[in-house]
């Protein structure tokens, strides 16, 4: 309901204090498998094996969790021979690899502090085309890249720095975004917005009640990622909330009430090393 210019000066700010909208690449719309990972380490490995890990460009949502104990992170990989785990450190305790089947909430969609309302929000989404995208052409590539790094960079920049026609640029961007292989996504510390306690959620949940569970899930404002995988705790979900004390009330209250959850298992979150994209600063600290 405001004009660009007051937007724009308003988003500006918010970069000023670390918030980021991010072009985040989709390898599961090009036929890639994505996984969530679970390595529990000794305390001296975890942050090294934390940074290690988010260095990578195939991985994202790198979380540093239970007393740096514990990581979880999401990988997108072409075939499960890919997937890292024959070369992780021996300081590992033990290593679990679960295969998403079902996205539920996507990371970075996190709605805790949104202020739009459903149809709002609704009405920014693209419209999916059926099928996923063949593959990305060179250019698609490079405008990723840009993207990655800004994700409200303007057609004019983006084609300049890629050395195309503005409308060339458009038009791949939209397919990018209509294939769904382009996502923007919130990159920002809920920390910031006074969400101090974040957590990853492992449950068990009945087959039957699986699809309804997880789509109770996505409509939490607590949740900013769930999904249907395979293994024992075949549904995972990431939370944020204020504080433990309302952490505790949404297990109980909320988890607690779905249908067929039969056990969940609770890791709080100590530091998340990246998100959609690495930070230029963290980038930075890891080389030195």
């Amino acid at each position: 309901g405001i004009s660009k210019h007051p937007a724009a000066r308003r988003y500006l700010r918010l970069k000023e204090h670390g918030v980021r909208v991010r072009g985040a690449l989709n390898r599961f719309r090009l036929g890639h498998h994505a996984w969530t990972l679970r390595l529990r380490c000794t305390p001296d490995a975890g942050p090294v094996l934390a940074q290690a890990l988010a260095r990578r460009d195939d991985t994202f949502w790198v979380h540093l969790m239970s007393g740096g104990t514990e990581i979880s992170c999401l990988q997108q990989v072409k075939s499960p021979d890919e997937l890292l785990l024959d070369r992780l450190p021996r300081r590992l305790v033990d290593v679990s690899a679960h295969n998403v089947l079902r996205g539920f909430a996507s990371p970075g969609t996190w709605r805790g502090i949104a202020c739009l309302e459903p149809g709002e929000a609704e009405a920014l989404q693209p419209e999916l085309e059926p099928e996923p995208a063949a593959g990305l052409t060179p250019l698609d590539e490079a405008l990723l890249k840009i993207l990655e790094t800004d994700g409200r960079a303007s057609i004019a920049e983006l084609a300049a720095t890629t050395r195309t026609s503005e409308s060339t640029a458009r038009r791949r961007v939209e397919h990018l975004r209509k294939s769904g292989v382009l996502e923007l996504q919130l990159d920002a510390d809920p920390a910031r917005f006074g969400f101090e306690t974040q957590a990853r959620l492992w449950m068990r949940v009945e087959p039957r009640n699986l699809a309804a569970a997880g789509a109770a899930l996505a409509t939490h404002p607590e949740v900013y990622f769930a999904a249907a995988t395979t293994g024992p705790a075949n549904l995972v979900a990431s939370v944020t909330c204020r504080s433990g004390g309302e952490l505790y009330r949404y297990l109980t209250e909320r988890v607690g009430s779905l249908d067929g959850v039969r056990e969940t298992e609770t890791a709080p979150v100590l530091r998340t090393l990246k998100r959609v994209a690495m930070s230029e600063d963290d980038a930075s600290s890891y080389r030195t």
